[in-house]
């Protein structure tokens, strides 16, 4: 017979509870990363059909005539993905959910007009090669950021550190065209975006404690997707300048 003044006795249905919330909140986070996910992975297939569709034809398509003139319009394709960032970034707060997905939309488009250009310049044996092997790290570096119990917060500040120090090399091997500087930029770009892979992936996960059921969920899921896509993005271009065959 059960004692129904040992508190005790109330522990079977209180866990039972318990247990409920935890699925229901486990469901929530795996609903909130799958379209993290989606987004992000929508984001790059749409980039890639337009870098192909501009870059089609090699020489003679729309690309090679814009960056080969180098004129007003390239430097514009060129800036365009930079300037959605900022303004995603710095409207966050004050943007609908409806429009900072149309400028997620404009975003990737922009990149795949600005990334015609490295389908230019490498074969597509290099260009197939680095997205391949920049799928695969980001695969695995996303799932241990989603799985680690390791707390990486302290990566965050070592990694724009190094971001940073990253822009600043880019900018002056722009003038020196150093072919040395630019290997070791490459090789440090992708330890720096694998690093930010995880990093921005635990963090995603932890932003839905905060946001759950709340009307700012939409804008995180979107803005998630973008900070994972430029991690994609960033270091399969490193890898195509570390491996990659120049036409």
């Amino acid at each position: 017979m059960a004692n129904w003044s040992d508190p005790q006795s109330t522990a079977a249905p209180f866990g039972a509870a318990t247990g409920a919330r935890s699925a229901a909140y486990d469901a929530g986070l795996r609903s909130y990363m799958l379209r993290v996910y989606n987004y992000m992975a929508s984001g790059v297939l749409l980039t890639g059909l337009v870098a192909l569709a501009f870059a089609w034809g090699g020489r003679s398509s729309p690309a090679a005539q814009v960056f080969t003139n180098a004129g007003p319009l390239a430097w514009i394709i060129q800036l365009a993905p930079l300037g959605f960032v900022f303004a995603m970034s710095f409207g966050l707060r004050k943007m609908s959910e409806s429009t900072l997905q149309m400028l997620f939309w404009a975003f990737a488009v922009s990149m795949g007009l600005s990334l015609s250009l490295w389908l230019l310049l490498y074969t597509g044996t290099s260009v197939a090669g680095a997205f391949f092997a920049a799928a695969s790290g980001f695969a695995g570096l996303s799932l241990y950021g989603y799985t680690t119990k390791r707390d990486l917060t302290a990566w965050g500040s070592f990694l724009i550190v190094g971001l940073v120090g990253l822009i600043v090399a880019s900018i002056v091997n722009v003038f020196l065209h150093s072919g040395p500087l630019g290997l070791v930029i490459s090789m440090v770009g992708v330890l720096i975006f694998a690093g930010l892979t995880a990093y921005d992936t635990q963090r995603t996960k932890s932003m839905y404690y905060q946001v759950a059921g709340t009307a700012a969920e939409g804008r995180v899921v979107i803005m998630a997707a973008l900070n994972l896509y430029l991690d994609f993005i960033n270091m399969f271009l490193f890898i195509l300048q570390l491996f990659g065959n120049r036409r």
